[in-house]
């Protein structure tokens, strides 16, 4: 790989979000795979905090950021990067912070006149009514952080009872609530602005929550998804406009409900996972693209610019 000789990479991994395990994983098998190449230089590095060692150099480094979450998609790690002139792998710190707030990345969506369910934002100084909720939203609602990934800290809710006892409960942070949709779970990986496969997943669960992310033996991908050509069309464009709406760069995967022939934004993720249990590999091996061919791929984006 053209110019790698003269830097090391660095592939940070860890964090302190409740999305560190994960980052283990993924941090890990992207290691491993940039290893293979006898043409880079690679080393791990373990985050326990929100700094990044001073040692790390603009001049000997790029980083590879495989941190879920906190500190690691919201912008704060990219923004650090970014003012020591740092190189690094995946979207900037404008684009991360974007997406890491689901509410304002529904608006960016919403605004290219893209679907999404209908919704309230609210923090804990506000908690709105259960009434006032049901009156807007109906009585089957998702309940979920504005800023969280790996779906940490999502509820599905159903009637007034249970809904009120859950706001209740709420003392700290800034939430969305949804009205539940109820379809066909997929998602689209994006590489170099181009869409790659689309994958559904089937879980029989309530929802994919992470245990049906990363426990269950039950999940089942399929990839590529079966769907009408002009259905398949219309995720796919809307995933590329969705990215360069967004702001983001080099990869990213997109989150949708079908709803009948409605596709219904979900989520944008600016570091999808890259474990065995990931949907961005999944997306990009129905493609021919391999597991080791993809993070070469990542990793060129960021030599290129270096």
């Amino acid at each position: 790989m053209r110019n790698s000789k003269y830097k090391q990479i660095i592939v940070l991994y860890g964090g302190i979000g409740e999305e560190r395990n994960v980052s283990f994983e993924s941090g890990k098998a992207v290691a491993s795979s940039l290893k293979k190449d006898p043409g880079l230089s690679v080393c791990s590095l373990c985050i326990d905090d929100d700094i990044i060692p001073d040692w790390v150099d603009s001049n000997k480094h790029i980083v590879f950021p495989m941190i879920h979450g906190v500190f690691g998609e919201n912008g704060e790690l990219q923004k650090i990067l970014s003012s020591r002139g740092i190189e690094f792998v995946g979207s900037n710190f404008l684009a991360s912070s974007l997406c890491f707030n689901k509410s304002e990345t529904k608006s960016v969506v919403s605004d290219l006149g893209f679907s999404t369910a209908d919704s309230i934002d609210f923090n804990s100084s506000s908690i709105p009514l259960a009434d006032t909720v049901i009156k807007a939203l109906g009585e089957s609602l998702v309940i979920k952080p504005k800023s969280s990934g790996s779906s940490y800290g999502l509820k599905m809710i159903e009637g007034r009872s249970s809904l009120g006892l859950l706001l209740s409960q709420i003392d700290s942070g800034e939430w969305l609530i949804e009205k539940r949709l109820y379809g066909r779970e997929l998602s689209v990986g994006i590489l170099d602005d181009k869409a790659l496969e689309i994958i559904e997943i089937k879980h029989g669960r309530d929802s994919y929550d992470y245990d049906a992310k990363y426990n269950s033996q039950c999940t089942e991908y399929i990839c590529p998804a079966d769907l009408k050509d002009n259905i398949r069309s219309q995720l796919i464009d809307q995933s590329e406009r969705i990215m360069k709406a967004c702001g983001c760069r080099d990869f990213a995967r997109i989150d949708f409900i079908l709803v009948g022939e409605i596709p219904y934004f979900l989520e944008v993720n600016t570091i999808p996972g890259m474990s065995s249990h990931s949907l961005f590999p999944k997306c990009a091996l129905a493609r021919g693209i391999s597991f080791d061919e993809l993070t070469q791929k990542m990793l060129s984006f960021a030599i290129d610019r270096s």
